[in-house]
């Protein structure tokens, strides 16, 4: 079976860096599974990936969707792996790298919810909120809706928590088949690599890392959204870093508070993505501030190749 490599992990824990050097050693491209880098216009609050970090190495899923446009999961995973059976034909190898949980269990697993029609704007503000706001909120409002589904539903599965609400929204009536749970795809056998560093210093580095993209022009960036016409009506400027500039620059709030919440938010959302992540038995765990570069790169590749 033709394999994967999947560098994942919280934000600003050092995956562009470590990719790159990756792919740069065996001859890999990357496709980004990052919900907020796709969007064209996004750049500085999603620390989008420059041409001069991607050093030569070839990105895609990257600057692909406008913002006024609606982008589910199900179109990310089409796409995605249209890229990867193009990788795969030049003889190169796929590396997927980003932190966004919904779009990397979208490529492992095949997931059949054709029983039912599918309601693209319900499901796009609840992958949103599964996103940003985490399991345990949207399984406490399936079990308002529809408590018989939340009792066969094991609140980690996000997934499911998600296409029942679709349901129901989209129906009235409570999910009636959800007794398979999604299966591993048989078309590719994906090497999980999940980066992680000291809780302390994770957290120090997003507040670096928020107080750079303020310097670098983040309030401009969300003004120039806002003047293209765009609001919090659209999914991309609920994101985290948008949401928080957007409410100041609205006179919603003051600049501090703006500057704490950001920080904050970012915060609670990479505990969100390490939680995520803990829920694969297969995942490999790469603790980047125990080895250097060199010694994770390295780690990987013999991984990749036994």
């Amino acid at each position: 079976m033709r394999k994967i490599i999947i560098i994942a992990g919280p934000t600003a824990v050092g995956k562009t860096d470590i990719s790159i050097q990756l792919a740069k050693k065996i001859n890999g491209e990357i496709i980004s599974s990052d919900s907020m880098q796709i969007y064209k216009h996004f750049d500085i609050g999603t620390a989008k990936v420059t041409a001069e970090e991607m050093d030569g190495v070839p990105h895609y899923m990257v600057d692909n969707i406008n913002p006024f446009e609606d982008f589910s999961v199900s179109e990310y995973a089409k796409m995605a792996k249209e890229y990867i059976e193009d990788i795969f034909s030049r003889g190169k190898v796929p590396i997927i790298v980003g932190g966004t949980g919904l779009y990397i269990n979208a490529l492992m697993y095949d997931m059949d919810f054709a029983n039912a029609d599918k309601n693209t704007e319900i499901r796009k503000e609840l992958e949103y909120k599964l996103e940003n706001m985490g399991n345990k909120y949207l399984y406490e409002e399936l079990k308002k809706v529809d408590p018989e589904s939340a009792e066969r539903i094991h609140m980690n599965n996000g997934r499911r928590i998600v296409r029942a609400l679709e349901i129901y929204y989209s129906t009235g009536e409570n999910i009636s088949d959800f007794k398979n749970d999604p299966i591993k795809t048989k078309d590719y056998d994906f090497e999980l690599f999940v980066l992680n560093r000291d809780r302390t210093h994770l957290y120090e580095r997003i507040n670096l890392r928020v107080d750079i993209m303020i310097k670098e022009g983040l309030l401009e960036e969300v003004k120039a959204l806002m003047d293209m016409g765009l609001s919090l009506d659209n999914p991309a400027m609920r994101a985290i870093g948008y949401k928080e500039v957007y409410a100041y620059l609205n006179g919603d709030t003051d600049y501090d508070s703006m500057l704490s919440a950001l920080m904050q938010n970012s915060r609670r959302y990479a505990k969100r993505q390490l939680t995520w992540f803990r829920r694969y038995d297969f995942v490999k765990w790469l603790d980047v501030e125990k080895s250097s570069k060199d010694e994770i790169v390295e780690s990987i590749i013999n991984q990749y190749r036994e």
